[in-house]
């Protein structure tokens, strides 16, 4: 999303001006008497399911449906985020995004939402609840006074009385610049102030309810099979991918043991967000009107390094990492990206640190540092994450396809900036780098370029005041915004309408068919692409890849628009449907193409269709009504974007509602998408050797030829359409009852068992807080068969991956309903997640139910999936972190299969008979676990336990299964595992320092924990701002099926750094931090402690938090659900002397120490290090660029570390070493 009219476009008419401003003095009054608390909900005093409350209600609005068709706004509001149809929500953006250490980093998928903090967020209980948001939010819209009328007064007077009429209570005082709807019941209740320009304070504020990230269907490809845990000290995105990456790297920690997760940060997905008695965080972000697009010519990247830059310092608060030490202090994190025309920095931090911490952070736009020194390093800085980029598919395609923009258009730039471009290049010119970052930040970092979105549990009057007394100080330099408008066409070139063949770093085969269209955020009221991707993206009967899939064809289908700046922005929109081939559709890339071509044709032959379009809008009008909360820095984030796009009026809802159906609007858009006008892109590991092109800056080869004449011909005369592809069908899915239910059992705090046999159990809790109609249903289907060979293991992902095929098309319908589902093959079961609507998630459940019991699969859909699981696996091995990952946890957990042992079995053939061998073995015996929480009835939800077990007739299992691994323990002394990377020429490596503790209790566990809070920020100061080892840095708490550790993780690059050289100044780091321990005092211990107590306390924002920290106890089987309140008793009895005596123990001479390296291929690691495994020849690795991977290469630690035992052989190390017994962390 890059740009939208004006408001002053908007109001073109002085009538127009006043017919909006009466629809926002109806809000008002609603507001003011409290009638509603945002703009799509009724107060949480009022009882909904009243028939009386039911009439008083549409009472109340018959006048406003008359005076909305005087004022001519829409009598409903129907919700719908444009875009792409199963895309990603933040597609692979063109900036960056900084982590909680000040890292800045690409913004990762989709789906999934932001990492947080490492300390974990956690709920309290408010009795206070409106529909759908966890507390009772206020909302409050503040804007200039505004002079009515005679006429408008009359409307309001009238209005005045007949609100009062109805709710039997007094007016209260009018302002006519704030207005704010507020509970009796709670005088703190959260705004939101939102600063259409901070030298403009009394611009428009509001608050609109949270939305909460959606949950895509899972392939089961996902590698996320640990029974470890981690809480990392790192906030760092994952960079982002292309779809077919996404759906392989999607992490799920359901199966794991402990409180934190894997080697992933803590996300919502991973139930750790604590629960306590506090409130949320507060949280601001500001974004700043000028992105990449304006770097210098000469100086590509400069506004992704200022955007790094401002963080180090400033007049006020000098210190370099001040900031970012400031909110470890006091619980918090930030972020910041840079887009094309847009860079947006955010934080959040606890409620009573949030005025010193604004003040802080509006330091970066009134009177940052950036001082000389500091330039240098945090040219590495930049140049690490250029580095963790580059093997990125998706980023590699966009700076492609950018390239083919006209020469001097500001899409060709190359926008990540690198030690070449803002350090050697430079030099070389003379260019003074420290003048011109200053110059283009006193250019461009002016206040009417900015706007502000400010979260908190304050006043109202607080906010607005903390507000203008801070922000009032930024420059504002009243120079023309940076205008691209005028650039339009981008794409209107020769290059553009080609066949692009493209050899991607992972093995996968995918066709992109993209076109250039003119800018489309005007018709944002309309959104014309979300209609037509809506159904390009379908997959239900009649899609295009419905038909692709019963070719075999393709996997999957995603098609629209991301509304990052890539996709959009004011020269141009994009519009592309990407598709994941198999080998026989690649074959056949013209043929997918043609099928492509002819439902496109068939839709504009068509026309927009009402009936379709309001089904959409009926769609996301249920979503948008009862939409969960989201954390405040998202909300605040997403709001201070829609504030530079939107008129004032539509801050809120812009990106959201779909206003009005526009036949026209629709079919111009539609019009273009021809075959003369788009660009094909084919992405095969076949191309290698083939295209002898290389783009610039990230090395991608690719090739590019005409598209061949005689297809052409077929798309473009007389092309006739296929009998297969039709439009879809009515929706069955869509909810329609809404109804909140009465409990039917005791309220408790938290889950209670309510259904129990050998066969399975059932755990369940009524949600009476949220207070939406929608639920949580989960099951953990647990078999013995899994972990008994890397073959079965192999054969479960084939089952889950398959079932996932086969529910695709009659499940689809659902997932566009906003009834969502994800099969996830864990170590020990098979887990089913369902969320949604109640009124149809049955209907969801017994579908996925009914095809597990008659699971099948055709010979070409079992070939098809057992090609595309091997792609998956290499696409897993060749990432450094994910492959250290499976080192350390194979060397840790007993009886583990690795990644590598899972590609050597699928490698080594399986059959059909063998796959639907193991399908009744699997289903022959079960132990069947769930959980139910929302608007379900307990009666309601045993039910789906029982139609578990008739419908499956499973036996009980002969014995307990375990749900984690037992692990092995390590000899107190230093060990080091280093292995070559599997991804040849990857410059990447990774070092991760473990040191072991042992099966201990929730107390240690909290111990640590506080442990790694207090390592954060020293750890990221020494590694990354001093040293400048690498982009990611950061120290983890780790529960590995119950043993406890801690670690410190760099990655870095081995053109750069040798990994031996990495651990040594990770060594050098934690005697420096030992140091600073010792010399810890009471005081700020114990602000670190309140700290951490606080986001333990912290409010869930959405139900799913609830259920996520509750399903880790059930799927854990520890069933400890008051675990937070638990950690917060322990962490108040914590000493200061306890804490340094802890660490000191597990750094001593009886150190169990185990440190993992990935070593990149660069100059800084010599080939002969290069140690082979037995029987490998290193010239396997030098035959493609792909590399080998069904073997590991083990290289020997070299002289330097003389004291340190290698392992070359996991088997062989860990033979003769003691095993923990299982271990539960349960007091």
């Amino acid at each position: 999303m890059e740009s939208c009219p004006s408001t002053s476009t908007f109001y073109s008419t002085a009538a127009a001006k006043t017919q909006h401003n009466g629809m926002n003095n109806i809000i008002r009054l609603f507001l003011k008497k409290g009638l509603v608390n945002d703009l799509a909900r009724v107060p949480h005093s009022l009882d909904l399911s009243s028939p009386n409350m039911a009439n008083t209600v549409n009472a109340a609005l018959k006048p406003l449906e008359t005076l909305s068709r005087i004022v001519n706004q829409p009598s409903s509001l129907f919700g719908g985020k444009g875009g792409s149809t199963k895309s990603k929500t933040e597609h692979d953006t063109v900036g960056t995004a900084r982590d909680s250490n000040s890292n800045t980093q690409d913004q990762g998928e989709s789906g999934e939402t932001e990492p947080v903090d490492g300390s974990h967020r956690v709920q309290g209980t408010d009795s206070d609840l409106m529909d759908g948001e966890a507390e009772g939010d206020t909302v409050v819209i503040a804007g200039q006074p505004e002079v009515l009328s005679t006429q408008a007064m009359q409307v309001e007077n009238e209005l005045v009385d007949l609100i009062d009429e109805l709710l039997e209570r007094d007016t209260g005082s009018v302002n006519s610049t704030i207005i704010v709807g507020r509970s009796a019941e709670d005088e703190s209740q959260e705004d939101v102030l939102m600063d259409e320009a901070p030298s403009n304070i009394s611009q428009a504020s509001t608050l609109q309810a949270n939305r909460e990230d959606s949950m895509n269907i899972l392939e089961p490809e996902d590698e996320e099979h640990t029974q470890e845990e981690d809480s990392s000290g790192s906030n760092d995105d994952e960079d982002s991918q292309d779809e077919e990456e996404e759906e392989e790297e999607e992490e799920e920690d359901d199966g794991e043991s402990g409180d934190d997760s894997g080697d992933e940060d803590d996300e919502d997905e991973d139930g750790k967000k604590k629960k306590g008695n506090a409130e949320k965080q507060s949280a601001a972000a500001l974004c700043v009107g000028v992105g990449s697009f304006s770097d210098p010519s000469d100086l590509p990247g400069l506004a992704h390094f200022l955007e790094h830059m401002v963080f180090m310092g400033s007049e006020k608060y000098p210190s370099e990492n001040g900031f970012d030490a400031f909110l470890k202090k006091h619980g918090g994190s930030d972020n910041a990206s840079t887009d094309c025309e847009r860079t947006v920095f955010q934080f959040d931090v606890q409620r009573k640190s949030f005025k010193e911490a604004l003040d802080r952070w509006a330091q970066f736009f009134i009177c940052p540092l950036m001082i000389r020194d500091a330039i240098d390093r945090e040219v590495e800085a930049v140049d690490s994450e250029y580095q963790l980029a580059k093997p990125s598919d998706s980023h590699r395609k966009e700076m492609l396809f950018g390239s083919l923009a006209k020469p001097g258009h500001p899409m060709g730039k190359f926008c990540w900036g690198n030690a070449q471009t803002l350090k050697q290049e430079p030099k070389k010119n003379k260019i003074n780098v420290y003048k011109r970052l200053r110059a283009f930040w006193k250019k461009y970092y002016s206040a009417h370029y900015m706007t502000l979105a400010v979260q908190s549990k304050e006043k109202l009057d607080t906010l607005e005041e903390w507000v203008k007394e801070i922000f009032s100080k930024v420059p504002n330099n009243d120079l023309p915004k940076p205008e691209f408008s005028d650039l339009l066409d981008p794409f209107d070139t020769p290059a553009f309408c080609k066949l692009y063949r493209v050899v991607p770093v992972g093995k996968v085969q995918a066709l992109n068919i993209t076109w250039a269209l003119p800018p489309q955020e005007k018709h944002y009221r309309v959104k014309p692409l979300h209609y037509i991707s809506w159904l390009v993206g379908h997959e239900g009967t009649g899609s295009i890849l419905s038909v692709l899939r019963k070719k075999c064809w393709a996997l999957a289908l995603y098609g629209g628009n991301s509304e990052t700046g890539f996709d959009q922005n004011t020269t141009y929109s994009i519009f592309s449907i990407s598709i994941t081939l198999t080998d026989e559709g690649f074959q056949n890339f013209y043929q997918v193409t043609h099928l492509v071509f002819q439902y496109l044709k068939m839709l504009q032959t068509l026309g927009p269709q009402q009936r379709i379009y309001e089904e959409i809008q009926r769609i996301e009008a249920n979503e948008f009504h009862y939409q969960e909360q989201i954390d405040p820095i998202e909300y605040v984030e997403d709001v201070c974007e829609n504030m530079q796009l939107f008129p004032k009026e539509d801050f809120l809802t812009g990106d959201q509602l779909m206003f009005e159906y526009n036949p026209e609007v629709i079919g111009a858009a539609l019009s273009l998408l021809t075959p003369e006008r788009a660009n094909l892109m084919l992405l095969s590991p076949g191309h290698e050797g083939r295209c002898p092109l290389r783009e610039k800056w990230f090395g991608t080869q690719y090739s590019v030829e005409d598209i061949e004449q005689e297809w052409m011909q077929r798309w473009t005369v007389n092309m006739e359409l296929s009998g297969d592809l039709h439009l879809p069908a009515e929706n069955k899915f869509i909810a329609t009852d809404f109804t909140l239910k009465p409990s039917d059992c005791p309220d408790s705090d938290f889950p209670v068992r309510i259904a129990s046999s050998d066969e399975g159990c059932l755990w369940y809790k009524k949600d009476n807080k949220f207070k939406i109609p929608k639920a949580y249903i989960r099951f953990h289907l647990i078999s013995p068969v899994i972990q008994q060979s890397a073959k079965n293991i192999v054969l479960f992902d084939l089952l889950v991956t398959i079932l996932a095929h086969n529910l695709a098309e009659p499940a689809y319908e659902a997932e566009v309903a906003q009834l969502e589902h994800k099969l996830v093959a864990s170590e020990h079961g098979l887990i089913i997640r369902v969320k949604g609507f109640n009124h149809k998630l049955p209907l969801l459940f017994h579908l996925i139910i009914d095809h597990l019991a008659d699971f099948s699969a055709s010979a070409d859909v079992f070939s098809m999936f057992t090609e595309q699981l091997k792609k998956t696996y290499f696409n897993i091995l060749i990432k450094p972190d994910k492959l250290g990952k499976d080192v350390r946890l194979l060397i840790l957990e007993h009886s583990r299969w690795s990644m590598v042992e899972k590609y050597q079995a699928l490698t080594a053939g399986l059959s059909m008979e063998e796959l639907m061998e193991f399908s009744r073995s699997f289903r022959a015996e079960l132990f069947a676990e769930g959980l139910v929480q929302g608007n379900f009835s307990s009666a309601e939800s045993v039910q789906f336990l029982q139609y578990v077990t008739e419908k499956l007739q499973f036996a009980k299992l002969p014995a307990e299964v375990p749900v984690m691994f037992r692990v092995v323990e390590i000899p107190p002394k230093r060990h080091i595992c280093k292995v070559k990377t599997l991804n040849k020429g990857d410059a990447n490596s990774e070092v991760t320092v473990y040191y072991q503790s042992g099966p201990k209790s929730l107390r240690e566990h909290t111990l640590m924990e506080l442990l790694v809070m207090h390592m954060e920020e020293p750890c990221f100061d020494f590694l990354r701002t001093k040293e400048t080892l690498g982009y990611h840095v950061y120290p983890t708490c780790r529960n590995t099926s119950g043993v406890l550790g801690f670690s410190v993780t760099v990655e870095t690059q081995a053109t750069k750094f040798n990994t031996e050289l990495v651990e040594f100044k990770i060594e050098e780091f934690l005697v420096s931090f030992g140091e600073k321990l010792n010399a810890l005092t009471e005081e700020a211990f114990n602000t670190q402690v309140t700290a951490l107590v606080k986001l333990k306390e912290c409010e869930d924002t959405h139900l799913g938090e609830e259920v996520d920290r509750n399903w880790t106890e059930v799927v854990t089987q520890q069933y400890v659900f008051d675990r937070l309140n638990r950690e917060i008793d322990a962490l108040k009895q914590i000493s200061r002397t306890e804490l340094v005596s802890w660490f000191q123990e597990h750094r001593g001479q009886n150190a169990r120490q185990l440190s993992v390296h990935v070593v990149g291929f660069g100059a800084e690691e010599s080939e002969e290090e290069g140690g082979k495994n037995q029987g490998e020849d290193k010239e396997e690795l030098s035959d493609s660029t792909y590399g080998e991977v069904s073997k590991l290469t083990f290289l020997p630690a070299s002289s330097k570390m003389a004291d340190v035992i290698s392992i070359m052989d996991v088997p062989t190390f860990t033979g003769g070493l003691p095993l923990f017994p299982y271990h539960k962390i349960l007091k």
